[in-house]
């Protein structure tokens, strides 16, 4: 949807989940959808011309195994489904899947997103080979961690994000662009006034039913980040329900793909659909074909966010060529 928005035509998709096809499918109508494994898309025969000829290969390899929260080093190189019916897989080599297939499409610039904790940690030696298996793709490539509060949505939300452009036109941009670089190097600062949570705020979330939620919510205090922090005073310890607080004169913190995971502070309730779309910058009439609009807004590259991305790629590379 953010490629849309920058005044991209977005042709195709794929896609494992036939859940998440669908409601895609439901509100962009792609050309050429194919739901099947990224492992047997990359191979597959009698691909459509248009995908040769694409000006963005853009991807987002699922990327809990690297996620902040979570076991990660313990969940590298063992089989996994991402989500409940999917078929299990290696989740830490997809993001090579989807070099490979840049490899064989060979789209004038890529980009892959994935979480910020890709660049912490024994994680890191990914990003070597990921750099290592970009140039051998034939792709220039660098990368960027980027805030969507920075960007015009009204979330904290780091993500990273890898743009590569194809070794060939590099030239061509340099020789409009700078001639004092050696590569092309885009700027991708952003500096987009903050939105408060408050602009968006609703509450007509549901309400709290749990009572032990209830009297976290009861016994919280100014400054509280989380749940976590009342039960700490009244029991001494720590607590699974750990929901984020969001305060209306602040940034609404990380949207999760988990249920329940933000409540209000002011009130016992959590978000409203209508305020995930709103922080997730989702337009208020996305049709989520009868999913939850924080699994697939908490799964998503915000919109905004993307059309942001785009826009300076097509006006510092694309143009030029």
């Amino acid at each position: 949807m953010g490629y849309k928005l920058a005044g991209f035509d977005v042709i195709g998709c794929n896609e494992i989940d036939h859940r998440m096809m669908y409601a895609y499918c439901q509100n962009h109508n792609p050309r050429f959808p194919f739901l099947e494994p990224i492992q047997e898309f990359k191979t597959k025969e009698d691909l459509p011309p248009e995908l040769f000829n694409l000006d963005i290969l853009d991807g987002s390899p699922p990327c809990s195994t690297f996620s902040m929260a979570g076991s990660r080093e313990d969940a590298w190189g063992k089989m996994k489904h991402f989500r409940e019916g999917q078929a299990e897989q290696v989740l830490d080599t997809l993001f090579f899947d989807f070099i490979d297939l840049a490899k064989r499409l060979q789209p004038k610039v890529v980009v892959a997103e994935n979480v910020k904790g890709l660049l912490l940690g024994e994680a890191k030696q990914y990003v070597r080979r990921i750099y290592e298996s970009f140039d051998d793709a034939g792709y220039y490539c660098q990368h960027y961690l980027l805030d969507a509060q920075t960007m015009g949505v009204p979330q904290r939300r780091e993500r990273v994000f890898f743009v590569c452009l194809r070794k060939d036109l590099i030239d061509k941009v340099l020789c409009q662009y700078d001639l004092f670089n050696a590569y092309p190097f885009l700027d991708m600062d952003f500096k987009e006034e903050p939105i408060m949570f408050g602009e968006v705020a609703d509450f007509n979330g549901r309400e709290a039913k749990s009572n032990v939620i209830r009297l976290l919510w009861e016994n919280r205090q100014h400054g509280d980040l989380n749940q976590g922090a009342a039960n700490e005073r009244l029991y001494g310890k720590g607590s699974n329900f750990n929901q984020t607080y969001v305060y209306l004169d602040r940034i609404c913190p990380t949207l999760a793909s988990k249920e329940s995971c933000l409540i209000h502070f002011e009130q016992p309730r959590f978000l409203s659909a209508n305020e995930v779309c709103c922080i997730s910058s989702f337009p208020q009439d996305y049709n989520f074909a009868g999913q939850s609009p924080q699994y697939i807004c908490g799964m998503s590259v915000p919109p905004v966010m993307m059309a942001q991305v785009a826009s300076r790629i097509y006006e510092q590379w694309l143009s030029k060529i």
